[in-house]
């Protein structure tokens, strides 16, 4: 193919679907107004487990193949612990469960003494847990600069530190982006920016659901390392570095408004404060290690959860990508599937009409607002 592709967002779902387009030979540029995987994908807990999803099969064919495809290393190490501390964790953690054994992935439910060999840091009472001999977790720093760096030595273009302010559209298609480094035509654009998908689709007449909200991590200091890194439980998503450091991150999310604030602000929030009590609730045999740092990334989330993923009938060269909070851990799947919309109408491996944005059709212009997605006050956040 010699059409050109513009591809709107530098982070995980933006770089694996220019990375899948380039295999095809398809031209590409990724414009991303900062740098690329600085937001949400590259600062999370490199979870790669999503069995609720119709791109699930394709997220576990894929992962322990990335790092063969792309040619540099993700980390991605298999299998995943979940842990349970209450009986109300249980339930929702069986109900996980069962979507992915019903699509034929084995999970091996743990007593609590062989939970504590796998990780010696669970305390003696919690209510169960399970290894899940599918999924696993992979580094999304050393993630996002392979996919990089493979658009590249492919071929394709990246554009850094360009900010879209516009389209120009002929016939019912996009035929340029206009950025603030002069126009870029193209054949077909991918929307996949994250949080200001919504702000971006806006200048096309479409309305994107989707709040804005500050997802943060914390780190340890190492900790002996164990056979399985990656673990979820109490709410919280994370893994184990090679180094032996503990990054975990987890809601509630903190909601803002990014017309105020386009970056993160400082971290040290009610929100760390949040998720590094819930990691001594987790690993009570841990409360001595200290945190060693923190980051904050921006995330979307659509009203119901679910990433939108579709290629649209107006402008009819135009695929939206928002991803709801779970673009890294899907974005081997979610890139291939991409490129499945732009080069051919559909996607033939999963079944992705669930993900339409028609969904939300007759959505309240207050919705963020009616279910209590609000940016929090400096009064709020002084008081907490």
């Amino acid at each position: 193919m010699t059409s050109h592709v513009v591809i709107v967002g530098g982070g995980a779902t933006g770089l694996s679907s220019a990375f899948w387009l380039r295999r095809e030979g398809v031209a590409v540029t990724v414009i991303e107004k900062g740098i690329v995987g600085w937001e949400a994908s590259g600062r999370n807990g490199g979870g790669a487990t999503h069995p609720y999803s119709p791109l699930f099969r394709e997220e576990q064919r894929l992962w322990p193949m990335m790092d063969d495809l792309l040619g540099y290393p993700t980390e991605h190490r298999p299998q995943r612990v979940r842990i349970a501390i209450n009986q109300s964790q249980l339930d929702i953690m069986r109900a996980t469960e069962n979507l992915a054994a019903k699509q034929g992935f084995k999970v091996e439910e743990l007593d609590n003494k062989a939970m504590r060999e796998l990780i010696p840091w669970v305390g003696d009472d919690v209510a169960g847990g399970a290894i899940y001999h599918y999924g696993g977790q992979a580094n999304p720093q050393r993630t996002l600069q392979a996919y990089a760096w493979a658009v590249q030595d492919l071929g394709g273009t990246i554009m850094q530190h360009t900010v879209v302010t516009g389209f120009e559209t002929t016939g019912g298609k996009i035929t340029g982006v206009q950025t603030d480094q002069g126009l870029v035509g193209c054949d077909a654009v991918v929307l996949a920016a994250g949080p200001h998908t919504a702000q971006l689709a806006a200048m096309l007449g479409i309305s994107v659901p989707v709040m804005a909200a500050r997802a943060e991590m914390i780190v340890t200091e190492p900790v002996p390392l164990i056979s399985v890194g990656g673990s979820d439980g109490n709410g919280l998503y994370g893994r184990q570095t090679l180094r032996g450091n503990l990054a975990y991150g987890g809601g509630p999310h903190e909601w803002i408004d990014l017309p105020d604030h386009r970056t993160p602000r400082a971290v040290n929030s009610p929100v760390m404060r949040s998720v590094a009590r819930r990691l001594f609730e987790l690993f009570p045999k841990l409360g001595h290690i200290r945190v060693i740092r923190s980051w904050a990334g921006v995330i979307e989330n659509t009203p119901d959860g679910r990433p939108i993923l579709e290629r649209l009938d107006s402008p009819e060269n135009l695929v939206v990508a928002s991803m709801s909070s779970v673009g890294f851990g899907l974005s081997p799947a979610t890139g291939r599937a991409i490129m499945q919309l732009v080069t051919q109408g559909h996607c033939d491996f999963a079944n992705l009409d669930y993900l339409k944005l028609n969904r939300f059709e007759g959505l309240g212009p207050n919705w963020a607002e009616e279910v209590g997605w609000r940016p929090w006050s400096p009064e709020e956040e002084g008081a907490a």
